[in-house]
């Protein structure tokens, strides 16, 4: 019995004590601990596991991860957990698909499966990497805590090596999805709150002093490529970089766990046009850290975004994750199919709402040569005043940002979403905001920001400490004409490129009706009509986010059109039945070239 387990005599301590989380919450895994999994196979820890749904988070309380593997005909005392009792489920998932009755779980569960193990060479270290879950997780491996995360779509890291035992091994992690006040995103969200340990998890086999991180990135100037490793611990010595198709080959100096250089190269730029991708080569000691990463430069002028010094007209629209069948679960085909009916709209460009999506997401759009805007979920009212929330926010971001570093279809981090402009929430957004331009200088940031009504104009103090402003307006929707949208882009001045980062209207399948007549798929197509036509004539926006592709789950939404469902996507929530709306935009997109220019309709 350990200090924190209560009176080792007494049975009941359990049942009183409501300070029993406070001991996990001491090793938390951050941005810091989090190892790249480029070119590492790992070994998969996917598939069956068992699952205990726990709503009074009675495993901690009575510390379910200390027990036995025994069966019931074997316990000394009765107990309140079994785990060959839990249902069998596959990870990755969402519980709230798996059974009916689990749609509206919200709470904890404790995922629990085996694995053999065998040591390796001396001073081997093994990590556990898990993908992501929504969004308290804590995990134990042959009942010792390893450590827990915060954040529900981002991935972190906790070091397994002290814990692992010859032959077999018991893994379990603890999963919490409850919704908050101070969570990120809080309780008052527009989707659905999916729950579960719903990312892949592996172990990684590294040596004793391994690459945490690696980076490389085309210089503002484009006449070099800066390359930057951290590592593992705070050793001294040299790396290795390569690039063979460039004939590139450098050594760099490490100090204290961390190197930097900055190389003479000129790749062929990576482009939508042309996404050329280079294997890239890091290399510390024992560890070798492979990339495929596309070189591009981007900036802003005037009202202008630059890609490779060409000015780009982003054509785009916004996606959630979530699937009928799958929930928040992404595979491969999926993100395949979204970027393919991306495609066939005309788009150049996708807003990943309103959360960091799969990690394959940008690897794709890198191939495929698509635009990314990548976001965490600082989404309405944040407690912007607390510093528990802002460090939550931070980390996410951070997260986000050490995982997609490499990414060349990544053009801009955003911060926030529909935030009201308070002094709490400008001092918690520029922290943000600041926090993506250290670590990640070479790309964008941007947030989705509101109008001044007092002026009606596009103005939010956020703004001077962004490159990029969005713009989630809904004139002809919520506001049931565009008279109000006109007077918006007419008082608006922002000295910056301004990306509508949402507009839309709800649309039944099927649901017809001439003129404004709401929830038709007739209205939606006009709507998009009449939107495309003002935004491409008003020079400082640079570009569309449609609300969005496909229909999506959200229980906010509950007329006899919703039904718990997002009504905005251009295609059913089938991913299938294409509406009206879906060609009109096409149609939109293909009048405007990727630099602005608008071609004759």
């Amino acid at each position: 019995m350990t200090a924190d387990s209560g009176p080792a005599d007494d049975p009941f301590h359990h049942l009183h004590d409501e300070d029993y989380a406070r001991p996990f919450a001491r090793r938390m895994a951050t941005a810091g601990t989090l190892v790249t999994r480029a070119g590492r196979d790992g070994i998969s820890l996917d598939g069956e596991w068992h699952l205990t749904l726990d709503l009074f988070d009675e495993g901690l309380r009575q510390r379910w991860f200390e027990l036995d593997d025994n069966p019931p005909s074997q316990w000394a005392t009765p107990r309140d957990y079994e785990i060959e009792a839990g249902e069998r489920v596959p990870v990755p998932s969402c519980w709230n698909v798996l059974k009916p009755e689990w749609t509206h779980f919200e709470g904890g569960a404790w995922y629990t499966r085996w694995f053999d193990w065998q040591p390796g060479e001396a001073g081997e270290r093994t990590v556990l990497h898990v993908g992501a879950a929504n969004y308290l997780a804590h995990v134990f491996l042959n009942g010792a805590h390893l450590g827990g995360h915060q954040g529900g779509s981002t991935p972190f890291c906790l070091e397994a090596t002290a814990h692992l035992s010859p032959g077999r091994n018991r893994l379990q992690v603890y999963v919490e999805n409850r919704r908050r006040a101070d969570r990120v995103p809080m309780h008052h969200i527009d989707w659905f709150n999916y729950g579960g340990l719903y990312r892949e998890v592996a172990l990684l086999r590294l040596p004793p002093v391994f690459v945490r991180q690696a980076s490389a990135a085309l210089t503002a100037d484009g006449a070099a490529i800066r390359f930057r490793l951290v590592l593992s611990d705070a050793a001294d010595g040299e790396a290795l970089v390569e690039i063979a198709e460039l004939g590139l080959r450098a050594v760099v100096p490490v100090k204290a766990g961390q190197g930097e250089m900055i190389v003479p190269a000129k790749p062929v730029r990576w482009s939508p046009a042309a996404p050329r991708l280079y294997d890239v080569r890091f290399a510390f000691g024992a560890d070798v850290v492979t990339e495929r990463i596309g070189f591009r430069t981007l900036e802003v002028r005037g009202t202008q975004i630059l890609l490779n010094g060409a000015p780009i007209w982003l054509k785009g629209v916004c996606v959630h994750e979530d699937d009928l069948a799958l929930g928040k679960v992404a595979t491969e085909a999926d993100i395949r199919r979204r970027f393919r009916h991306a495609r066939e709209l005309g788009c150049n460009f996708l807003r990943l709402a309103h959360y960091p999506h799969h990690e394959a997401v940008a690897r794709i759009a890198d191939e495929e040569g698509l635009l990314l805007w990548a976001e965490v979920p600082v989404y309405w009212a944040i407690d912007f005043a607390n510093p528990a929330t802002l460090a939550d926010a931070r980390n996410q971001l951070s997260e986000l940002i050490i995982r997609d570093i490499n990414r060349a279809s990544v053009i801009l981090w955003g911060v926030g979403n529909e935030n009201a402009d308070t002094d709490a929430r400008l001092a918690f957004m520029v922290e943000l905001a600041r926090t993506a331009k250290h670590l990640d200088p070479s790309r964008l940031t941007a947030a989705a920001c509101l109008i001044n009504r007092e002026r009606f104009a596009i103005e939010d103090r956020l703004a001077a400490h962004l490159d990029v402003i969005g713009l989630n307006e809904y004139f002809g929707w919520y506001e049931p004409d565009f008279l109000g949208l006109d007077r918006l882009l007419a008082n608006s001045d922002p000295g910056k490129p301004v990306i509508v980062s949402e507009t839309g209207a709800d649309a039944a399948p099927s649901h017809r009706g001439a003129g404004r007549v709401l929830f038709t798929e007739d209205w939606q197509a006009d709507f998009y009509r009449e939107q495309f036509r003002r935004l491409a004539a008003t020079p400082y926006i640079a570009g569309l986010a449609a609300w969005l592709l496909y229909d999506f789950r959200t229980e906010r939404r509950q007329t006899r059109f919703q039904r718990g469902f997002n009504r905005k996507g251009l295609l059913a929530e089938d991913k299938k039945t294409r509406k009206r709306a879906f060609f009109a935009l096409a149609e939109q997109f293909a009048t405007i070239g990727e630099d602005g220019t608008r071609h004759p309709d």
